[in-house]
């Protein structure tokens, strides 16, 4: 078996004609004091809450860690982040929807304990230096125990991503190879701009580095691990595709493996090395196996866009329902109308280099909105520009969301 061969062959199965938009939220949940609800209790609440709805329970070493109701899932992240993922549909109604009748299961439940949501890209006590992600425990899995083990020495943030960030992730659909390649191309060189209309911060003067004081979440991920962040390598090379990315997915270094039910420390090794050292035997593996493994080997890069059967669009911190709808309504206006799209990849045709997109990355870090990025335009005219692209191909209802996001922003400089 050609194990790289399957992934593509698994990325090219997500091919579909649909328009459809998937949503995902962290939350923290927290005190009055800022302090997170820990593993066991969070845990117990998940699977008590998970069984009277009849819901499909989540396990990972012993331990209740979500559930599944047919519309969401619920999962628990390494220090407890409490993440929704909405199933992917056409209509943001439907996502509001959903999410609402979530919010309105989960807060009388956390309320009587004593916590409440929060919606920030990183923790609040973390960001402002009032605690240390060392302050934080790490929920009691073996996945998590191993990534903390290796991102002490693949980068100076793991411990902050893990313990103290968040965000909000959109999927949108593919319907061809060219289709998939061209939207991700369009949304990489776009990033920057995605990222900083979607910052969540406690304080606007709090820094990570010197001298960056905007995408504090963004700077976490990005000096975690150059192995598996950033952007995806090769993505806007000409011959970039199917096999390229499946050729990225089978090289990645995977830390852990998680396969017939067991989670193992492999370090550095990447599928490639686990199949050619006959730590995984491919002649007698079967469907539903094979699908688990590619799972496993694609969630093991954590690039700002995923592809699996979707693209998973990754550079938002965790914001209100409210926030992230306009998002989701900017993200479809651009990526689901066909001249949005065209004109999009012709005028940012100049942009030959992912370097490109993480210096335009580093001058946000530095200036906010202020950035003068692509062809000498600031960060904020850029917004603008995105934003009124989006409009005019939205329906009425979905421009409403898009004022979600406009809200954030002062276009008293405009592009073009």
């Amino acid at each position: 078996m050609n194990f790289q061969r399957e992934i593509a062959d698994y990325i090219r199965s997500g091919e579909s004609e649909d328009q459809n938009l998937g949503l995902e939220i962290e939350h923290f949940i927290i005190n009055d004091e800022g302090k997170q609800m820990e593993f066991h209790e969070i845990s117990r609440l998940v699977n008590e809450v998970g069984r009277s709805l009849g819901a499909e329970i989540f396990y990972m070493d012993g331990y209740p860690v979500g559930y599944y109701t047919g519309e969401y899932s619920i999962t628990l992240e390494p220090a407890c982040q409490f993440e929704i993922s909405i199933n992917p549909y056409s209509d943001l109604e439907t996502i509001r929807s959903i999410y609402d009748e979530f919010r309105a299961l989960w807060e009388p439940v956390f309320e009587k304990k004593g916590y409440h949501f929060e919606v920030k890209g990183n923790l609040p006590l973390v960001e402002t230096g009032e605690i240390t992600p060392d302050d934080i425990p790490l929920s009691p899995k073996k996945r998590y125990k191993y990534m903390d083990e290796y991102f002490k020495r693949s980068g100076k943030y793991g411990k902050y991503m893990m313990r103290a960030s968040a965000s909000a992730q959109v999927s949108i659909d593919y319907k061809s190879e060219d289709d998939m390649v061209r939207k991700l191309r369009v949304l990489e060189k776009i990033s920057p701009i995605l990222m900083i209309m979607m910052e969540n911060k406690t304080d606007p003067n709090t820094e990570l580095e010197e001298g960056k004081s905007h995408l504090f979440r963004i700077q976490e991920w990005d000096d975690l691990d150059p192995e598996r962040t950033g952007f995806v390598p090769f993505s806007l090379d000409s011959d970039f595709g199917y096999d390229r990315m499946a050729e990225v997915i089978f090289h990645t270094p995977l830390i852990l493996l998680t396969d017939n039910g067991e989670t193992v420390n492999v370090g550095h090794q990447s599928a490639e090395d686990l199949i050619n050292n006959h730590i995984i035997y491919t002649d007698d593996i079967d469907e539903e196996r094979k699908k688990k493994l590619i799972e496993h080997f694609i969630s093991m890069g954590f690039f700002h866009y995923r592809v699996k059967k979707y693209i998973e669009v990754r550079v938002a911190d965790s914001v209100t329902i409210e926030r992230a709808l306009g998002y989701v309504a900017l993200i479809k206006g651009i990526v689901y109308d066909e001249e949005n799209l065209r004109r999009l990849d012709k005028e940012l045709a100049f942009i030959n280099d992912i370097s490109e997109v993480q210096a335009a990355v580093e001058a946000i870090e530095r200036d906010g909105y202020n950035a003068s990025i692509y062809k000498g335009w600031t960060a904020a005219g850029w917004a603008g520009y995105l934003i009124k692209l989006a409009g005019d191909a939205l329906s009425d209802r979905d421009k409403e969301y898009l004022e979600n996001v406009r809200a954030f922003w002062n276009y008293s400089e405009q592009a073009g």
